[in-house]
């Protein structure tokens, strides 16, 4: 290339940068007036409640939707008192028209499909919206399995009695912290 083909390559590339900076801002403004949505929307993710998934406000509401699509934020373990008890969870935070934080107990199949399904993935494949989709277990009306999909693709990832937990829940929490720290 020469010297006025680059000085041309860099200022469409600049260019570029900044309209990219123009979208950014534009998706992130809050919505203006009347609507439903402040703060977060938390999700939990058991059979519980006779749906796939529900939200408590006041008494739990079924989740009609079959699918959450969005950017994953943060994967991180929190101990909470449930019924009496202490508990652990996984908490999925995942930022699309607003911030949705899903919840499931840590040893649940749901949270082990999304850890395992996420070890495999690299930080540039969670740079990409995925989507979150409960699946109920055939045998056992308790059982919440959840299928990942990074674009189309569905990210086929299984486990078993022999995995190594703590490894792969930090082989998931490590990239989800790449991806979330990578610049553009």
């Amino acid at each position: 290339m020469n010297p006025q083909e680059n000085a041309e390559l860099l200022a469409a590339l600049m260019r570029q940068e900044e309209l990219l900076k123009q979208l950014v801002a534009a998706i992130n403004k809050p919505k203006l007036g009347l609507h439903s949505e402040a703060g977060n929307c938390k999700i939990y993710c058991n059979r519980q409640h006779g749906g796939l998934w529900y939200t408590l406000n006041g008494e739990p509401s079924d989740v009609p939707q079959t699918a959450l699509t969005g950017y994953l934020k943060e994967l991180r373990f929190e101990n909470t008192e449930r019924r009496k008890k202490e508990t652990c969870k996984l908490l999925i935070t995942i930022q699309a028209d607003r911030t949705y934080i899903l919840e499931s107990g840590y040893d649940t199949h749901f949270s082990k499909c999304i850890l395992a399904a996420i070890a495999t993935l690299t930080p540039e494949q969670l740079y990409s919206p995925i989507t979150l989709q409960p699946t109920p277990g055939t045998t056992d009306e308790n059982v919440l399995f959840c299928r990942i999909w990074v674009e189309s693709e569905l990210v086929m990832a299984s486990y078993n009695e022999q995995s190594d937990w703590r490894e792969i829940s930090k082989q998931a929490i490590a990239v989800t912290k790449a991806a979330a720290e990578m610049v553009f």
